[in-house]
């Protein structure tokens, strides 16, 4: 079964009804496919959230396969930041740890930010914008 990991931005827009993301969400799951997230996309969107919205936060969060930040996993994500430093490409920690947990657990990453990942080892699931 094909996993999904989310990226932060899908799941802001799916706790805000924007861009049709919770169909697609719903889509992939009656496909047979896993949803999940990681401690950054946690911390991401609980930032955002208003109090309000805890509750369908959690529900949706909840809902989701968690893959934790070990540390081969920060590991690589020290790794692909300096890798792209060296080649001039400066990307957000936040960003290069949510792809080293996709890269080490060989799950495609569902985004619509493809300037945050140039990673070529990192398996997409593009977005439109």
């Amino acid at each position: 079964m094909p996993a999904f990991l989310l990226d932060s931005s899908v799941l802001i827009d799916t706790l805000n009804n924007r861009k049709s993301r919770a169909q697609l969400l719903r889509g992939l799951v009656s496909q047979g496919h896993l949803l999940a997230c990681c401690s950054i996309n946690v911390t991401e969107v609980y930032a955002g959230m208003r109090p309000p919205e805890e509750l369908r936060t959690a529900e949706l969060l909840g809902s989701l396969r968690y893959y934790p930040v070990t540390w081969p996993i920060a590991r690589l994500a020290g790794l692909l930041k300096r890798d792209h430093a060296k080649q001039g490409i400066t990307l957000a920690t936040t960003d290069v740890t949510i792809a080293a947990v996709a890269i080490h657990h060989q799950l495609t990453l569902v985004t619509d930010n493809l300037k945050h990942y140039p990673m070529k080892e990192l398996q997409l699931y593009p977005l439109p914008n």
